[in-house]
C-alpha cells in the first residue's frame, strides 16, 4: 500500500533500514552527542530566536498539545483558540479539561480565516492564542503573519501547531515571535510516529517555565528542558526513532530549508493543476498548506472512492465527522515524487468515472 496520507506518511529507504535495527542503549555519549547535534539542526530549521529551549517527548502530536498547555497556561490566562476543524476542536477540549479560560473563533467548512474575525477580540484582555497553523482537518493553512501581528499588538503567548505544516511550508519562528512551535516525527520528517516537541521562546521559557512547580511528572518542561541541554531526557525515549530524527535533519540540512519547502511546493501545485480536471471534484478557495490538497466531493461519495483507491493500493487521508462522505486528503509530504501524482489522479479518474 503507498501512503497519499498526511502522517504517518511514506518513509524514505534510508530510514526504513535505520529502524530495522536493534534499538541501542541510550544513557551514552554518543546518543548525547546525536541528540545537541539535533538540537541545533531543529532549531536551524525552525528559525528558532536565540535562547530557545527544546521538549523532547516520546508522545503524539496530542500529547504535546496537551503538555503545551499543562506548562504554559496560567490561572490567570485568557485564550483564544482558533477553532477552523477536528484540531481546533482538540485545542478547545484540551483548554476545557484543564479548566483555561478561553474563547473559540469558529470557522465553517471553506471559510476562510481574516483579519475580521481577529479584530473583535483586538484589546480585549486576552493573553494568548492557539493555532493549528494548518488546520490538517481541513486542508486550510492559516496566515501566520497576520496571527503574529494579532498577538504582537496585543502582547499574547503565540502557540504555534505546526505539526502537519513544518518543512512542508515556510515557518520562522523567530520572525513571527511564536512562544511555542508543537512539531511530530511523522509528518515531513517522514520518520516514525513516536516523538513530538515543543521548541519554547525564551520568554515563553522565563516566564512559564523556568523554577514553575509543576502539577505533572512526565509533562514537566521544566525537567525536560534540564535533561535536554545534556542530550537526554528524564525518561526513556523513542530511541531508534531519535535516532533517525538527526539522520533526517542532517540530510535535509544539507539540501536547504528552502529546497525543501520548494520541492513539496511543486508537488502540491502539479497535482492541483491535474485535478482541476476530475469530474464531480473541487479543490476549497482557502489557502491550502503545501503538505496536503483537500478534495470535496459534490456527489457526496468520498468513502466509497476512498475504498475503491485501497483496492488500488493507494491510501489517501479520509475524513470524520460531518466530512466524511464528501472530504478526501491527499498528502505530498514524504517520500513522494510528481511523476506519482499522475498515478493518483488516473487512479481517482477511473473510480469517478466508472460511478
Amino acid at each position: 500500500m503507498k501512503l497519499f496520507t498526511v502522517g504517518p506518511v511514506q518513509m524514505f529507504p534510508q530510514t526504513l533500514e535505520m529502524a530495522a535495527q536493534q534499538t541501542p542503549y541510550f544513557r551514552t555519549e554518543e546518543f548525547s552527542k546525536q541528540m545537541l547535534e539535533a538540537n541545533v539542526l531543529l532549531h536551524e530549521l525552525l528559525a528558532a530566536p536565540k535562547g530557545a529551549k527544546t521538549v523532547m517527548l516520546t508522545a503524539s502530536g496530542t500529547a504535546a498539545m496537551e503538555a503545551a498547555i499543562i506548562n504554559l497556561a496560567k490561572p490567570s490566562d485568557n485564550f483564544l483558540v482558533i477553532k477552523g476543524g477536528a484540531f481546533g476542536e482538540r485545542f478547545v477540549q484540551l483548554c476545557e479539561l484543564h479548566k483555561v479560560k478561553h474563547h473559540a473563533i469558529e470557522l465553517e467548512f471553506g471559510e476562510e480565516l481574516t483579519e475580521e474575525h481577529l479584530m473583535p477580540f483586538q484589546g480585549k484582555g486576552f493573553t494568548g492564542l492557539l493555532v493549528n497553523i494548518h488546520e490538517t482537518d481541513t486542508g486550510q493553512l492559516y496566515n501566520a503573519k497576520m496571527l503574529s501581528d494579532f498577538c504582537k499588538r496585543n502582547n499574547l503567548l503565540f502557540v504555534i501547531d505546526a505539526i502537519s505544516s513544518f518543512l512542508a511550508d515556510k515557518l520562522d519562528m523567530a520572525e513571527l515571535g511564536a512562544d511555542a512551535i508543537i512539531i511530530s516525527s511523522q509528518k515531513a520528517l517522514a520518520l516514525d510516529p513516536g516523538l513530538s516537541f515543543v521548541i519554547l521562546s525564551e520568554r515563553a521559557y522565563l516566564e512559564r517555565v523556568q523554577g514553575q512547580s509543576a502539577s505533572v511528572a512526565y509533562f514537566d518542561f521544566d525537567n525536560h528542558i534540564n535533561n535536554f541541554a545534556r542530550g537526554q531526557t528524564p525518561y526513556t525515549p523513542a530511541v531508534n526513532v531519535a535516532l533517525s530524527l538527526n539522520d533526517m535533519l542532517k540530510r535535509i540540512s544539507e539540501c536547504g530549508i528552502d529546497k525543501k519547502v520548494s520541492g513539496t511546493a511543486e508537488i502540491a501545485h502539479d497535482f492541483r493543476n491535474k485535478a482541476a480536471s476530475l469530474a464531480n471534484v473541487k479543490i476549497p478557495d482557502f489557502p491550502l498548506s503545501n503538505a496536503l490538497t483537500t478534495l470535496v466531493f459534490s456527489k457526496g461519495n468520498a468513502k466509497e472512492v476512498f475504498e475503491r483507491l485501497c483496492e488500488k493500493g493507494l491510501m489517501l487521508t479520509p475524513n470524520g465527522g460531518k466530512l466524511a462522505d464528501s472530504v478526501l486528503r491527499v498528502g505530498h509530504i514524504g517520500n513522494h515524487t510528481i511523476s506519482e501524482n499522475d498515478e493518483v489522479i488516473s487512479a481517482l479518474r477511473e473510480v469517478l468515472e466508472g460511478d
